[in-house]
């Protein structure tokens, strides 16, 4: 079953129910009430968590103090976690750790390096309270971790800097077009962005395509069933060497990371970022009420609107030590109340329909965004093969530098892509 497509026919709105309900703390019957488990009372967690990181600090307290099982938590920088899982979860793994769904978690899934928690579903009754959620962690029905909360990608911008400069948010290519002119006038950069971890500019791709191709021809895409080489994909580039050759994007976006790149939004260097509505966690609090957010520019009528909404996940490795202790913990951690802390920080909409969160002004736009979609992606490097997405972000950060390159690049592209799907 393909993930993605799971998530593109269903009915999101169920989903956000999630924003009016009530919480309601669950029992703690089952969990609490079975006999003592005959091995060590601990287990570890690598947790990439950063804004979260007090949150998750809690939960783990709270856990320990309930149950009397410890919880040692080893932290790391998300980014290096992409890399880092591919090693540990072969080598050490801990009891538990947090990943991306989709294909990203398929691919460990086919590796053998994720437990099958299925039971774990039946005896929390997980179904019930995420409904076609589920499916962005299962594989042939089967489910491989929890989904904690989902991020929307869309423009971020300062009310601020717009009423002080007369800038307009734009909800068609033309209209950005426009404001980014002004914006190069006023002297702020027009579109802020980070490539040194390659896959924001992968978020221009899929948004280009998404708006000219829609949303059916950007996952025959991501599963090989389109070549790099379809004419379908010259719009695409076209649109995106129209603004690069503007000069529209941060200069030298390959020597920032995102949140360096983002700094120059909150400091009113550049008018708009690109990016998820996680971006709001390199702001301030006393300035997150001055950012707002807006769905990427309709490029084509009548196509979509289609968004990208990508959803994390929380895993307990195959191999690791304390797996029951693991699974306690993991119900713990999922508990309406907790989980609903722990995306708090983001702004991320959850993915039970039972989690009662603060809703403010930006995230409500998320949620609203995410209603009027007609489709959902994931993400570039959660949708297609592991292999690709790769080559796809090295390529695309690529093209933001040489566009003249387009041609060269597609090609490498397509060759990866016929080694990968076996076209």
């Amino acid at each position: 079953m393909d993930l993605s497509r799971s998530i593109i026919r269903s009915d999101r709105r169920s989903l956000l129910k999630s924003m009016a309900a009530g919480a309601g703390a669950l029992a703690a019957g089952p969990l609490l009430a079975r006999p003592a488990i005959a091995q060590a009372r601990e287990i570890t967690m690598i947790s990439d968590a950063s804004n979260n990181r007090p949150v998750v600090e809690r939960i783990a307290a709270d856990f320990e103090r309930d149950t009397g099982v410890k919880v040692t938590i080893n932290g790391i920088d998300h980014e290096s976690n992409k890399t880092a899982i591919r090693n540990y979860l072969v080598t050490s793994p801990p009891d538990v750790c947090f990943w991306f769904s989709g294909n990203r978690m398929r691919a460990f899934v086919k590796r053998g390096l994720f437990d099958d928690i299925t039971d774990l579903f039946q005896r929390e009754k997980f179904y019930d309270v995420l409904g076609v959620m589920t499916q962005t962690v299962s594989v042939d029905d089967r489910q491989y971790g929890l989904p904690t909360g989902g991020s929307m990608w869309g423009m971020l911008y300062r009310k601020d800097v717009f009423a002080q400069h007369g800038l307009t948010p734009p909800k068609t290519w033309d209209e950005m077009i426009a404001t980014c002119d002004k914006a190069a006038a006023a002297g702020l950069v027009p579109l802020g962005i980070g490539t040194k971890e390659l896959w924001p500019a992968a978020g221009w791709f899929d948004y280009l395509n998404l708006r000219i191709n829609g949303l059916d021809y950007h996952m025959r895409l991501m599963d090989g069933q389109a070549t790099y080489l379809d004419p379908e994909l010259t719009a695409v580039f076209d649109r995106w060497e129209d603004l690069i050759k503007r000069n529209y994007f941060l200069p030298n976006h390959t020597s920032y990371s995102w949140q360096q790149a983002a700094a120059f939004l909150v400091q009113g260097k550049a008018a708009m970022f690109f990016l998820g509505n996680f971006a709001r966690r390199v702001f301030p609090d006393d300035q997150v009420e001055q950012l707002a957010f807006i769905p990427f520019p309709q490029i084509q009528p009548g196509i979509g609107p289609f968004e990208e909404f990508s959803v994390n996940s929380i895993h307990i490795p195959a191999r690791a030590k304390n797996k029951e202790l693991a699974r306690d913990f993991l119900a713990y951690f999922y508990r309406p109340e907790n989980l609903g802390a722990y995306l708090q920080p983001d702004g991320n909409i959850p993915a039970r329909k039972d989690v009662k969160m603060q809703v403010d002004p930006l995230m409500q736009s998320v949620v609203d965004t995410l209603q009027a979609a007609k489709g959902t992606s994931q993400f570039y490097d959660r949708d297609t093969d592991p292999d690709m997405a790769q080559a796809g972000l090295n390529a695309f950060q690529e093209f933001m530098v040489a566009p003249d390159r387009r041609q060269a690049i597609l090609q490498r592209l397509e060759t990866t892509r016929k080694r990968v799907f076996k076209a």
